[in-house]
């Protein structure tokens, strides 16, 4: 091809160009070379919902044992709420004042340097710490990050088979599977935190009663007082003798509720008084303080073949968050597929699994 002779320069030079590329073989090579370049691209820029913003946040979480709700908020958050006002920075506060307890969140403006509103946070709160009021302890900062929100949430729940019984499967039984499959899906890489979203967990629990205790003359401090110190353990010392060092330890013994059952509270009338003698002793869940349920439409139901009736069922959540910087979408589809092997080995009958939380996607 020819470059006419009445072309401007600047037309001729890219005439040329255009020439040099149609025939050399280094076009086909720079076309490779963009294609790769830009599939690299995607494979390795980090994908997610949540932009990556530098929000400082922190929860200030205070103790009041014994103080009702009003209490702790006009001497606790109140004040508290003022003096966070008064750190440079800072956009909104917010508060929460229950019995016992107080929190306060502190969000600074986008773009402040984290480390440095933290540092502003830690100072405000020593300085002022002697105006707090003495019922105010276990005083706790947790900074809050936009990674600490969940990309991917599952939740279990009954089947709903009324054949097979599965119906009566309670939120303690769904909360117990949970706990497994959380510690075995964390092993997945680039996860930063794995958490449980209601479900009752396993405790011991002594109900104490009144009639005979005071039959036995037996008060609820010296339960408490013999409870804390059988469970208990320490390092006496070492014994050192023919060559061979002996660890002389005291551990806990309380191990089960039987154990519990058969603990010594105090003597009455020179005979020993157990915990039987004045508590009942129960192992199993916990008392429920909030409930999570899962619901589905009676259309949904019927047309797989499921209990209409049982449209809501108790529900527990795995949320899992992941580190700072890493692609959400491999993140979340690990996770997947990591749940999906786990199905055939550790989940039970009776029990599904919702994903009802997919950022990746």
């Amino acid at each position: 091809m020819s470059v006419p002779k009445n072309l401007e320069p600047s037309q001729g030079l890219i005439a040329s160009a255009v020439q040099f590329f149609l025939h050399s073989k280094l076009t086909v090579v720079l076309v490779i070379g963009a294609l790769l370049l830009g599939i690299a691209a995607v494979q390795l820029t980090p994908r997610e919902e949540e932009p990556q913003i530098v929000v400082p946040m922190a929860d200030i979480m205070v103790q009041a044992p014994g103080a009702g709700v009003e209490e702790v908020e006009k001497l606790i958050t109140t004040p508290l709420e003022r003096i966070l006002w008064q750190i440079d920075g800072v956009e909104y506060v917010y508060s929460i004042s229950r019995r016992d307890s107080s929190m306060v969140t502190v969000r600074f403006y986008v773009g402040e340097d984290r480390e440095e509103s933290l540092i502003k946070l830690h100072n405000a709160i020593a300085k002022n710490r002697d105006l707090a009021p003495g019922i105010a302890s276990g005083w706790v900062i947790k900074p809050v990050e936009i990674d600490d929100v969940p990309i991917v949430a599952l939740t279990l729940y009954p089947s709903g088979e009324s054949a097979a019984g599965h119906e009566n499967i309670s939120d303690f039984e769904l909360r117990r599977v949970a706990e497994e499959l959380a510690s075995r899906l964390a092993e997945v890489e680039d996860l930063s935190r794995v958490s449980l979203v209601s479900g009752r967990s396993r405790e011991v629990r002594v109900e104490l009663l009144p009639e005979r205790m005071a039959g036995f003359n037996i008060s609820a401090l010296e339960i408490a007082a013999a409870l804390e110190g059988a469970d208990q353990s320490a390092v006496a010392g070492s014994v050192l003798s023919g060559n061979r060092e002996i660890i002389v330890s005291a551990n806990s013994f309380l191990e089960d509720a039987a154990d519990v059952r058969n603990l010594v509270v105090g003597v009455f009338n020179s005979r020993p008084v157990y915990l039987r003698d004045v508590a009942e002793v129960f192992d199993g869940p916990q008392e429920a303080d909030s409930y999570s349920r899962i619901g589905f439409s009676r259309m949904y139901l019927t047309r797989t073949g499921q209990n209409p009736e049982q449209a809501s069922r108790p529900a527990v959540t795995i949320a899992f968050s992941k580190k700072k910087g890493t692609n959400a979408v491999k993140v979340a589809e690990a996770v997947l597929e990591r749940m999906e092997q786990l199905k055939q080995a550790v989940l039970p009958a009776g029990i599904e699994v919702a994903v009802t939380r997919d950022y990746g996607k």
